[in-house]
């Protein structure tokens, strides 16, 4: 069973009831702490996917689910956080890199329970940080960009200027100066994760300016791809999961973390006793990184150039591509 709410402030609610040791858990309850809503079609929407496809295999007598949505405020969030410790829940993942210091401070007092978030890297005892290569994906979709472009424009909607939006900027745009050094591309940034119409307005800025082919990352960039999406012959390429059902003839291709391999992880982990302490990483290598091409676009891509994004994606995976992602 899955419960879905908002959770507002919680007074009070500190220092709660312990989760039971690991190897006297006969559920697995997880708590999933959300910056946007399950339905976001982008960072939101895939861990929850995720971590429902886990539910399935395990069954629902052996894992249950609460989601807390729409908490972008860390203060909000911590509240949500507490209270799902101190009700006894095994794993606690707030799924934002913007909740790391109120998870650091929680875990502390709930030295039992398992806590993740990321886009991170500091773990803790009882804390898994977890952290997509976002520039790996990014740098064969930006490949991509650069050979498909007619206008030898690429533009980039990103939300804000941190994070994961900078590996995945850098990424792409490396993969478009591997592929075609003519191209120019143009950066943007809204300043929210969240903002669809702003996001929207910088896409057709983008295409205005005579931008073929354009990318954004986070759930704002929903607005992106609709903007795309109205203008025939222009292209979006995603990130955080396959897009291509909202705009089938616009969405060309994505970059999709597998969360139901990260959070199974977690799981094993756990009840093999370790409850944190490790960075997670999500990459090709790992297996638990994809690259979809849209099968209604296929044909838009050329076999040269599938081979060749497909040669650079095995280089990555064997470490001979390396993908820069330096402040530099």
């Amino acid at each position: 069973m899955v419960a879905l709410f908002t959770v507002g402030l919680v007074a009070g609610c500190g220092g709660g009831q312990q989760a039971a040791a690991p190897k006297a858990e006969e559920k697995v309850k997880i708590a999933l702490i959300l910056p946007s809503t399950i339905d976001d079609a982008a960072w939101a929407q895939s861990m929850y996917e995720g971590i429902k496809a886990v539910e399935t295999k395990m069954g629902k007598d052996k894992l249950e689910l609460r989601v807390s949505e729409r908490l972008s405020k860390p203060v909000d969030a911590g509240a949500a956080i507490r209270q799902a410790a101190s009700e006894g829940f095994s794993i606690v993942i707030a799924h934002g890199s913007q909740y790391q210091s109120v998870v650091q401070e929680v875990a502390k007092e709930f030295p039992k329970t398992t806590f993740a978030y990321g886009t991170g890297f500091q773990s803790g005892p009882n804390i898994f940080a977890y952290d997509p290569q976002a520039q790996e994906g990014a740098y064969l979709l930006g490949f991509l960009a650069g050979k498909l472009t007619k206008s030898n424009i690429v533009g980039i909607v990103g939300p804000v200027e941190a994070g994961d939006a900078i590996k995945y900027n850098k990424g792409f745009e490396q993969g478009v100066k591997a592929a075609n050094p003519e191209a120019k591309l143009r950066i943007a940034y809204t300043g929210s994760f969240g903002d669809i119409v702003k996001a929207g307005e910088l896409a057709k800025t983008h295409m205005d300016a005579g931008a073929d082919v354009i990318t954004g990352s986070s759930q704002q960039s929903v607005g992106g791809i609709k903007a795309v999406a109205a203008k025939p012959g222009a292209y979006w390429l995603s990130t955080d999961m396959d897009q291509s059902s909202l705009a089938p003839e616009t969405v060309l291709a994505a970059q999709a973390y597998n969360w139901e391999k990260v959070v199974t992880k977690m799981i094993e982990l756990r009840k093999a006793g370790t409850l944190g302490g490790q960075h997670l990483t999500i990459s090709f290598a790992e297996g638990n990184l994809d690259l979809k091409i849209n099968p209604k676009l296929a044909d838009k891509i050329p076999a040269d150039v599938k081979a060749a994004v497909d040669k650079a994606k095995d280089e990555i995976v064997k470490g001979a591509l390396k993908i820069e992602v330096s402040s530099k």
